[in-house]
């Protein structure tokens, strides 16, 4: 279904019937990624998948300030406004969880349960930010100049994407060709936009994160860990599950595992 928000269309996918559930994919990713939940967690709730900016069928503007993270969750509340809901559970991963984060800071009576997939708060410091910024405007110019096709075939081989190898090659191939669907001024400028670099550090407003809140990290993902970890620390309610034999992506390496944690979190807590 399209939406048009703020000027621009929109792709979501939705199923299943209950309270809303907003599903928030990562980068290079897109709602596709979600679809195989629909039967587990469609019983009890009502899955809510959009493409985010710059990603799969959702408009790709030629302008990076567009992407930034604070905008795209404006572009989310004006989704749950057009769709008449008042409030959600939001599950994101990796970028997708940067911005479940971002909108229940910035609108905490829209959420009611936050789930964080190897998500991150940003980077503390001026200095880090300022070099993660650099770091993402040469991938993106690595993108626009190489192609799409060239910078997936190196993203792939990332070390935050080592443990997909063991996934079955036909699901590598499938992970792959979605992918390659998304454009290069879409990512380049997500990065841009959107990159941890560029969005604020929330990590002094999570003491006031008050939503009922789950964090997932597999336990092959030492980063991510080590943030949770701390993260952990700082939010007012939250639980915390590591999930073996899996990295970054839990719900891809670890899918009944991962949906059974979530619907677990949103039934009994």
């Amino acid at each position: 279904m399209k939406y048009v928000i703020n000027g621009l269309n929109f792709h979501v996918k939705q199923c299943g019937d209950g309270f809303p559930l907003i599903l928030l994919h990562g980068f290079t990713g897109d709602s596709s990624g979600w679809e195989s939940f629909c039967k587990l967690w469609g019983d009890h709730s009502k899955l809510i998948m959009p493409d985010i900016i710059g990603h799969g069928k959702t408009d790709c503007p030629n302008s990076p300030e567009r992407y930034r993270i604070e905008s795209a969750a404006e572009d989310l509340r004006d989704l749950l406004d057009q769709m008449e809901i008042d409030q959600a559970d939001v599950l994101g991963y990796s970028m997708g969880g940067r911005l479940a984060l971002t909108f229940a800071v910035k609108y905490p009576d829209r959420v009611r349960k936050l789930i964080l997939e190897s998500a991150s708060p940003g980077l503390n410091s001026a200095e880090e930010r300022a070099n993660r910024r650099n770091a993402d405007k040469q991938l993106a110019g690595f993108i626009l100049e190489k192609g799409v096709a060239e910078f997936i075939a190196y993203w792939e081989e990332t070390p935050l994407f080592a443990s997909q190898k063991t996934l079955a090659e036909e699901e590598r191939k499938i992970i792959r060709q979605q992918r390659l669907k998304n454009s290069a001024i879409g990512l380049a400028n997500s990065l841009i936009g959107m990159g941890t670099g560029t969005q604020p550090s929330w990590w002094k407003e999570l003491t006031n994160v008050m939503n009922n809140t789950l964090l997932i990290t597999g336990t092959l993902d030492d980063k991510f860990c080590r943030i949770a970890a701390l993260m952990s620390e700082k939010l007012p309610q939250n639980q915390w599950i590591k999930v073996d034999k899996a990295g970054h992506a839990v719900h891809v390496e670890q899918p009944e595992k991962f949906g059974t944690i979530v619907s677990e979190f949103l039934i009994h807590t």
